[in-house]
């Protein structure tokens, strides 16, 4: 197990370094957590070996975890430091949720798919993350009895932000999400100021869409 470890414990350093740092990743908590936290135990076994490429991995359910620079740029652009509240739209894996508690105070993250939540929460359990509550639930109107948040991201994508989810954006807070359709999408960063919303979009990503419960 240990040689297993140590070759994984390199690969994520090139991981790192390769294709993150190499790309404009510059925040040095971001590559800290990223050299870190064990990418290979977020997907399946069958998977493991692949788990550090650059590329998105399928974890179950139709679901996906994303490549690591994408994890990467999303958690930059949040600019989290350690007293923050961190709601996540979209578990999935767990690994982002890994990534955020490592940087943030508290993360609060909603999975409405009960298989993908309740592995998560194991596994964050597992490693010792005790600042991480995972709830089962429609992501679309976010996490109200524990708004306000510091920073909020969505892991899905829908073609326009729920408007739950900014209203529940502290003034000075970042909300980082990818929207647009199948066929488009980009990452955008929205930012709470005392005059209103400022709206930046980002590069073009591939997300999983974002999934609603049935009415």
């Amino acid at each position: 197990m240990a040689v297993k470890e140590d070759r994984f414990l390199k690969i994520r350093e090139q991981m790192v370094a390769q294709q993150i740092e190499a790309r404009g990743v510059k925040d040095h908590q971001v590559l800290t957590a990223m050299r870190k936290i064990p990418r290979h135990l977020f997907v399946p076994e069958e998977y493991a070996e692949e788990s550090y490429g650059d590329e998105p991995l399928p974890i179950g359910l139709e679901q996906t975890i994303s490549q690591p620079y994408i994890v990467a740029v999303m958690t930059e652009l949040l600019n989290l430091s350690p007293k923050d509240r961190v709601l996540e739209v979209g578990t999935g894996s767990g690994y982002q949720t890994a990534i955020l508690a490592e940087l943030a105070g508290e993360v609060y993250s909603l999975e409405i798919v009960p298989e993908l939540g309740k592995r998560a929460a194991e596994l964050l359990t597992s490693l010792g993350y005790k600042n991480v509550w995972i709830k089962i639930s429609d992501g679309y109107n976010g996490w109200p009895e524990m708004a306000p948040f510091d920073a909020i991201i969505a892991t899905a994508c829908a073609e326009e932000l729920p408007p739950p989810l900014l209203a529940q954006l502290k003034t000075g807070g970042r909300l980082v999400a990818p929207l647009g359709t199948e066929q488009e999408q980009y990452l955008y960063l929205f930012v709470r100021t005392e005059e209103g919303i400022v709206k930046k979009r980002g590069a073009p990503v591939r997300f999983v869409p974002f999934t609603r419960h049935e009415d």
